[in-house]
């Protein structure tokens, strides 16, 4: 379609309209409800701000409370982070804590296993083995006891123990 026959069809098609079309509803009371909400509005600020458009005197002591309300809540946040939740242990308590925490899961696993056949003969001498590397660990320990090196050798050595009971004693390498 040409642009002069596509011009020509629409002023057509506008003559053809009845120019006296009407709403199909009344718009007034549209019209009239934003009308009073944007005087609410305005009338809000006004009250907010005082008459005259400008900040009252006695909202600045407001906004001094707001802004102290806030230093104080973020000095009380930043102590409670500083402070530690629990105590941390360290050196010989350290120690003897993964040392019990070994001993219990050792004791536990071999309770479970109890009734089992171990896959091999020699495992608890494995087993002795790797608690007399343990000792000397824990000996070396006295000496420095926060050293992290022979801290995780110690773990090491007790995540060997668990290891060695789970192995001997699983039902998977028995099918094999």
């Amino acid at each position: 379609m040409r642009k002069q026959d596509f011009e020509q069809t629409l002023q057509d098609k506008l003559a053809g309209l009845d120019a006296q079309k009407q709403p199909e509803r009344d718009l007034w009371p549209g019209i009239e409800l934003a009308l009073v909400k944007q005087q609410d509005d305005e009338n809000n600020v006004r009250i907010l701000n005082g008459r005259d458009g400008h900040i009252k005197q006695s909202d600045g002591i407001g906004r001094w409370a707001l802004l102290a309300a806030g230093i104080v809540m973020v000095a009380l946040l930043s102590w409670k982070g500083l402070m530690p939740s629990e105590p941390m242990i360290t050196g010989n308590d350290l120690v003897a804590a993964l040392s019990a925490q070994h001993a219990e899961q050792k004791s536990a696993l071999l309770v479970q296993y109890e009734g089992q056949t171990a896959l091999t003969k020699n495992w608890q001498q494995q087993l002795v083995e790797l608690d007399s590397a343990a000792q000397a660990i824990k000996k070396a320990l006295e000496n420095e006891p926060n050293n992290m090196a022979l801290l995780k050798m110690l773990q090491s050595v007790h995540q060997q123990q668990i290891n060695l009971i789970e192995r001997v004693h699983s039902p998977k390498w028995s099918q094999i």
